[in-house]
């Protein structure tokens, strides 16, 4: 496979992200050259990227490799995603333009059709592109940036069902639509946080190839709790 440079990045992240290079898989230089098909300068830049997003993390007389989050750690993401989904929905109020609005509207009838027929795998692709939209019709470039790696990495971390009433959970999307629509920052990030707390239960943690699940290395002090 032979891929532009620039690209190397995303390639190598999205090999992580579908369990291609499994958690805690040595990373080589020349390895991931040969693989895509460039020199070892790229890969030595997309590397350092992927360790600042916490795909990567190196260590001394092992080089690099692919990370292990904790249970906490992957926890931490979906409590992330529910502060920072409704935030950019709000934004998405208040800084929408038109072409955003289509596009959104024109995802929802999609996956209310696909939600009828029951196109699990579809709505698994529009939900993507629903979101991905709809942060960045916050026009917030730093909080869109925020959003897609939180996005990448429980993608990485947690599998996700589909839910039981895919129909209920688009029309939860097209009140968001509306609300986003009619400029109404409160009611979007209300509808957003709902939205995100109904699909919590539909995380299911990935069990790494390993079997099992690194925990925390940090004690917690409960002492004060039994008060």
């Amino acid at each position: 496979m032979r891929i532009p440079a620039h690209s190397v990045c995303t390639a190598i992240r999205d090999d992580i992200v579908s369990g291609v290079f499994e958690q805690g898989a040595r990373l080589t230089e020349e390895q991931l050259a040969r693989r895509y098909g460039v020199s070892r300068v790229p890969v030595r830049e997309a590397l350092r990227t992927l360790e600042s997003e916490g795909f990567v993390v190196t260590r001394r007389h092992a080089g690099a490799q692919v990370a292990e989050p904790t249970e906490q750690e992957a926890a931490d993401l979906l409590d992330m995603r529910a502060l920072l989904e409704p935030l950019g929905a709000a934004r998405a109020a208040q800084r929408r333009t038109e072409a955003h609005l289509k596009v959104l509207r024109g995802l929802v009838r999609l996956g209310q059709e696909r939600a009828r027929r029951g196109q699990g795998e579809d709505l698994r692709s529009l939900g993507g592109w629903f979101h991905e939209t709809l942060a960045q019709a916050s026009g917030s470039p730093a909080l869109t940036a925020l959003l897609t790696q939180l996005r990448h990495k429980i993608a990485w971390t947690h599998v996700v069902e589909q839910p039981d009433r895919p129909v209920e959970a688009w029309a939860e999307h097209g009140a968001i639509v509306d609300a986003v629509a009619r400029g109404d920052a409160e009611r979007a990030r209300a509808l957003t946080a709902l939205h995100a707390e109904r699909s919590l239960p539909l995380y299911r943690l990935k069990i790494p190839a390993s079997g099992r699940v690194r925990v925390s290395q940090h004690a917690v002090n409960t002492t004060g709790a039994r008060n």
